[in-house]
């Protein structure tokens, strides 16, 4: 495992996170994670570790309001959130990172616009 740090753009937003050696990590075409620039790494809830100010997050549901998007309050960043594909994991900005990405990271492609029909490859 790798301890990986990261956060927001201001830093009121802090994060730390223990990830496979090579994670995998998606590249979504859907209309949030295109307009935000959002590589998912999915790391478990227990495997993460957040260091903001109170108050710091705020939350923007929409769709199925599943998915529960945190933002930086001060500089709008959205450095990870609570999707609905992996109710057990958060999903890290993979490029809110401190660094580069992981070591032998693997970037892959997901068609996000078709989620409901694509969503079983997401949990693979």
């Amino acid at each position: 495992m790798t301890r990986l740090t990261g956060g927001c753009h201001c830093g009121r937003v802090r994060f730390s996170a223990n990830t496979p050696e090579a994670p995998r990590m998606l590249d979504c075409n859907c209309s949030i994670c295109t307009k935000t620039g959002h590589i998912h790494l999915f790391v478990p809830h227990e495997d993460f570790d957040l260091e903001a100010e109170d108050g710091a997050l705020t939350s923007y549901r929409f769709g199925s309001e599943q998915a529960d998007h945190l933002f930086c309050e001060t500089c709008g960043i959205k450095s990870f959130y609570q999707p609905r594909s992996h109710p057990d994991c958060w999903s890290v900005n993979a490029r809110c990172l401190d660094g580069d990405y992981p070591p032998g990271a693997h970037i892959e492609k997901f068609d996000g616009r078709n989620w409901e029909r694509n969503q079983a490859q997401l949990s693979e």
